[in-house]
């Protein structure tokens, strides 16, 4: 965010005696000047007051004094309850964000990035798959998630979703023979609302399972799934990713998912959902354990609510460190890089950069497990993405 100028500077500009306002003596009768009506004069005719008062009138004046004391009190007290917690966790994300990453904390060459629906709909052409190519050359880059769906609320795909996949997958075959493509799939739960898809429905989830047979038979070389808002804990999504991976081991094909953040303090998902009905983060414990039923995990650590560069990059660092933690070494973890730009709560486009984030990722890298091999990180999303997200995640990610 950039401040805003009036184009003059104060010194520029000389000021004549018609140009300036008057003060507050000149405007006020019966003031002083340098005396603010309201202040001095107003304390001085109090105390005036104060002395004839009755022993009555004093106490009254004295109660009401107690009173107003109290009722500022009451006000400091839950403010200072929720400010100074929020400047203590700021606090200690900046410092996380300190220190320098390890030797050695860049790409494995198993980064993704997530395409939109133009890939896959006719709107992209031979042309654009060459300037990808172009683009991806020389990255750590293997996995396109390109969007496929979403899904229907009952789980469905219709064919029509997608009618030039199999254009573009033998295209990058041909151009980027090392990348592989994946169907990107996605719906909104009814979690927090009554309308979406219910995970709860058998028939629901074997829908889903149809469709992802349904669409690596289109050429896919594997699946990955977003399905939001989804509750830590959530047993019906565990019990589905159970049957999705039976279906793409069979086809050798990666079963991928985008993920929730992680608690940054334990229960934390607990009581903002309690607060505002939306818990987003999950469970530590939880996340593993989808972890463990998949073959690749991208983080979406951005939309974090920070609000500086320097607290988000250390909170990238505290999730990539948390996400390490749970995630089994076979398992492909991916931190997301916002390569999108915004403004609005949750997301603060001076705040969540993509330099700050590749940071993030190498420090939390370098306290937990610098070695890690199955590590990337993945880049959210292409079409809104500007040059200096590419260079940013080059330079500091690729070199």
């Amino acid at each position: 965010m950039t401040d805003q100028s009036t184009g003059t500077d104060a010194e520029e500009t000389p000021r004549t005696d018609a140009q300036e306002p008057r003060t507050e003596a000149e405007e006020t009768p019966g003031t002083e000047a340098g005396e603010t009506p309201g202040t001095a004069a107003e304390a001085e005719a109090e105390a005036e007051a104060e002395k004839d008062v009755t022993p009555e009138a004093a106490t009254a004046l004295l109660r009401r004094r107690r009173v107003r004391r109290r009722i500022w009190i009451a006000l400091a007290v839950p403010v200072l309850l929720l400010v100074l917690p929020v400047l203590v966790a700021l606090t200690a994300l900046r410092i996380n964000y300190m220190g320098d990453p390890a030797d050695g904390t860049y790409t494995r060459g198993k980064d993704a990035i997530w395409l939109g629906h133009a890939w896959v709909d006719g709107r992209k052409k031979d042309a654009d798959v060459t300037a990808l190519a172009a683009r991806l050359k020389d990255t750590g880059i293997r996995d396109l998630y390109v969007h496929s769906g979403p899904l229907e609320h009952d789980g469905t795909l219709p064919a029509s979703s997608y009618p030039n996949a199999r254009w573009f997958i033998a295209a990058v075959h041909r151009e980027m023979p090392q990348i592989r493509v994946q169907a990107w799939l996605g719906d909104v739960l009814a979690s927090e609302s009554p309308y979406g898809m219910r995970l709860e429905r058998a028939a629901t989830r074997a829908a889903v399972v149809r469709s992802t047979r349904e669409i690596l038979a289109t050429g896919f070389e594997g699946v990955h799934f977003d399905l939001e808002p989804l509750h830590s804990g959530d047993q019906d999504y565990l019990t589905l990713l159970d049957a999705l991976h039976r279906v793409t081991a069979a086809q050798d094909a990666p079963l991928s998912v985008a993920a929730h953040q992680i608690d940054p303090v334990p229960g934390f998902h607990s009581f903002w959902g309690t607060t505002t009905g939306h818990p987003k983060w999950w469970s530590q414990k939880f996340f593993g354990e989808v972890a463990r039923r998949v073959d690749q995990i991208a983080v979406m650590s951005y939309d974090t609510i920070q609000p500086l560069e320097g607290t988000y990059g250390g909170y990238v660092a505290q999730q990539t460190s948390l996400a390490l933690e749970v995630t089994p070494p076979s398992t492909d973890l991916l931190m997301g890089l916002p390569f999108y730009h915004e403004n609005r709560f949750g997301h603060w486009n001076h705040a969540e950069t993509v330099p700050a984030g590749v940071r993030g990722v190498r420090l939390g890298l370098s306290r937990t497990d610098a070695d890690r091999a199955n590590f990337g990180v993945a880049l959210y999303v292409d079409f809104a993405a500007e040059e200096a997200d590419w260079t940013a995640y080059r330079e500091g990610w690729v070199r």
